[in-house]
This record gives structure tokens, C-alpha cells and sequence, in this order.
């Protein structure tokens, strides 16, 4: 039988957290596959995700890095009609999954918020002002129908990718494209709030210095540019 629910996760040494992850999802969401693609981490994730020993979990290991690849690399290998990708170091946020499932049946998509009415960003300082300038601008030029751009938390109908494929490069500016263009493509959208917990490693594994830090928010402005000017 197919799985109704279809969740990625992509993971880099998330070895302290992961197994406590696949324990949140399946006791929030029944009829699911966990499809984890992991970029070559060094702490043993891998290990621990085959410990784990349940058929509901895919992995898929790959030598490179890379969210957007990983995304779709997550996104071909998934059999559910309903999609979902979250963070693989926040359990805590799949005890609204079930919430955001039920929404889906008077919306196309459905995307965890900070910046509607209930939502709050407890990371660091620096991170959480960046956020808040990258959506500012992705309002400004793309629309002010959608607060939280840069969630990247959702769960969506399959069947809605016929209106927008995710274009998958870059890191996670690919997903203000992709809602963008679900947006301007008829997709019905909701957002409902959440708190974003404080970080767990202080800056992102990403950007794990100023300088790339810098350079990956000149990428999201970038991104957003593209969107708006691309014809489809």
C-alpha cells in the first residue's frame, strides 16, 4: 500500500537529534515514509538512521552538499500524495503536522510561520534580523500575500506540482522561487504560526562564518530577483 504522507528531511550531522526526530514523526502521523537524504556527515548519522531498523525510512547517503539538490533528490524518491519537508533538528514541530494536514483540505499548501499573528524567531540575533530582511524584501517584490518566505516548513498536495516544479539549486532560496510561483499559478496557500526555537549550534551550518554568511543572504536577494523577472 502506498503511504498517504510523504516527509524529507535532509541531514548533516544531525546524529544527536535525528533518532528523536523519527520518534516525533511516527507518533504524530500515521500512513507515512520518511525519505532522508544525508550529505556526507562525519558524526555517524547514517549509522544511527539504519539503527533505527524501520521500513518506513528511505536514506539516501550522497558525497556532495547541497538543500535544493537534496530537496529534490528527497522529492523523486517520494510515493505520498501529500509532501512534507521539514527540519531534521526540530521534533517538537511535527505535533503540529497533524494540524497542518487537516488545513490541506482548503489549501494547496501549508507552511509553518513566524510572521503571522502567534509566530516568534528565537534563534541568535544576527539570524533572526537577516530572516527578517530577506522577507521584507521578498514582500516587497514578490507579494505581501505570503509573510514567511523563508519558512521552508510545509506540507503541500502532491498533485499542485503540475503548477510549479521547484527550480533546485542554490541553498534555501530555491523555496521563495517555488512559492512564488505556486502563488502566482493559483495555488491557495495558508501559513499558520509557530516559534522557531533558538538554534542549537549558534550560526548556521551553512553559513558558518560572516563572510558566508554575507554571501548567502546576497544569494537569497539574488534568487528573488530571478523570480520575479522569470517568465515561468
Amino acid at each position: 500500500m502506498q503511504p498517504k504522507i510523504s516527509i524529507i528531511l535532509s541531514t548533516f550531522n544531525e546524529g544527536y537529534i535525528i533518532e528523536e526526530t523519527l520518534k516525533s514523526i511516527f507518533a504524530n502521523l500515521t500512513d507515512v515514509e520518511v525519505i532522508i537524504v544525508d550529505d556526507c556527515s562525519t558524526d555517524g548519522t547514517p549509522e544511527k538512521i539504519k539503527n533505527f531498523n524501520d521500513s518506513r525510512v528511505k536514506l539516501f547517503s550522497r558525497q556532495n552538499r547541497g538543500l535544493a539538490s537534496a530537496f529534490m533528490l528527497g522529492l523523486i524518491n517520494t510515493k505520498g500524495t501529500i509532501i512534507g519537508w521539514f527540519d531534521s533538528n526540530m521534533p517538537e514541530l511535527f505535533k503540529k503536522a497533524p494540524h497542518m494536514i487537516s488545513e490541506l483540505e482548503n489549501n494547496d499548501l501549508v507552511i509553518l510561520s513566524r510572521y503571522v499573528i502567534g509566530g516568534e524567531d528565537q534563534r541568535a540575533n544576527l539570524r533572526v534580523l537577516s530572516s527578517k530582511a530577506i522577507n521584507f524584501f521578498c514582500r516587497f517584490f514578490l507579494g505581501n500575500n505570503i509573510k514567511d518566505y523563508t519558512s521552508s516548513i510545509f506540507f503541500m498536495k502532491r498533485e499542485k506540482l503540475n503548477l510549479a516544479v521547484p527550480i533546485c539549486y542554490g541553498h534555501g532560496e530555491f523555496f521563495i522561487e517555488f512559492l512564488f510561483k505556486l502563488k502566482k499559478n493559483g495555488a491557495k496557500i495558508a501559513e499558520i504560526p509557530y516559534v522557531h526555537p533558538p538554534d542549537h549550534e549558534g550560526m548556521s551550518k551553512t553559513a558558518n562564518n560572516i563572510i558566508r554568511f554575507f554571501k548567502l543572504g546576497f544569494d537569497y536577494i539574488v534568487r528573488i530577483l530571478i523570480a520575479k523577472i522569470r517568465k515561468n
